[in-house]
């Protein structure tokens, strides 16, 4: 698929379900973020915040308070428009809001003290640009605070994991492997501090009601994930009643870089 109709995929789907995104659990808590607010809150840093396909708006939300001025750039018009009302609601008048493409950043050199982007970069058809941008981007000593769903370094489940999340969501591109981030924030330049995991348990239900994923489709989806190998469903800890799949357990990252 073309860059542009693959951001035009994007759009459509978190266009749809930008409200979905506000309300789910595993985006507006979650280890991962209270570690990355835990690591602001101990290095110090302030200044001036962006945050990558901001999404539901949660990491600007969380991190407001500690920054002069925020920026939360999102592709989707509609998403934008629901985290400025949630973080607006919340009483935050130093977040701003930027329609922006993470892949080709609408910022001059040397901009920000931090940058985050959360949940978001498996979206990105294109990742190493985006590392790129945020490394110009970025001012001299400045930090990236990535996380995100990380798929496992041996193939196959690689392959499960990204064609499960795929079959869900068609704006899906690929979640990385830790190496791969590894490998490519250091070509980049940066200098790799800390990069920490998290188990994260999908329940089934509202991983799919996430994207409104019709039922017929659902069902295929549970049906596919029963019919896997073994070894691969106790890789990813399935668990299943009567035939319904409940849940499954996948793997995040948070990695933090400088510049």
């Amino acid at each position: 698929m073309a860059d542009m109709d693959y951001q035009q995929s994007v759009m459509k789907q978190f266009g749809k379900n930008a409200q979905n995104y506000v309300n789910s659990p595993l985006h507006a808590k979650g280890n991962d973020l209270a570690w990355m607010k835990q690591w602001l809150i101990e290095s110090g840093k302030g200044g001036i915040l962006l945050d990558v396909a901001t999404g539901g708006g949660h990491v600007a939300l969380t991190f407001a308070p500690f920054f002069e001025q925020v920026v939360a750039l999102d592709l989707t018009p509609e998403m934008l428009k629901v985290a400025e009302k949630f973080i607006k609601d919340k009483g935050h008048s130093n977040v701003s809001f930027q329609l922006g493409n993470a892949e080709d950043l609408p910022f001059t050199d040397e901009s920000f003290d931090v940058i985050t982007c959360r949940i978001a970069a498996h979206h990105f058809p294109q990742v190493q640009l985006f590392v790129q941008e945020v490394y110009r981007t970025l001012k001299k000593d400045g930090v990236l605070i990535l996380a995100d769903n990380v798929a496992p370094e041996k193939e196959e489940l690689d392959l499960f994991y990204n064609e499960l999340e795929r079959r869900r969501d068609p704006s899906h591109f690929r979640a990385y492997k830790k190496s791969e981030w590894i490998s490519m924030l250091e070509e980049t330049g940066f200098w790799t501090e800390s990069l920490i995991t998290f188990k994260k348990k999908f329940i089934f239900e509202t991983w799919c009601s996430n994207m409104s994923l019709p039922s017929e489709k659902v069902k295929e989806l549970n049906e596919w994930i029963l019919s896997s190998d073994k070894d691969i469903k106790g890789f990813f800890s399935v668990e299943s009643e009567e035939e319904n799949v409940l849940s499954f357990q996948g793997q995040s990252v948070v990695i933090v870089a400088l510049k």
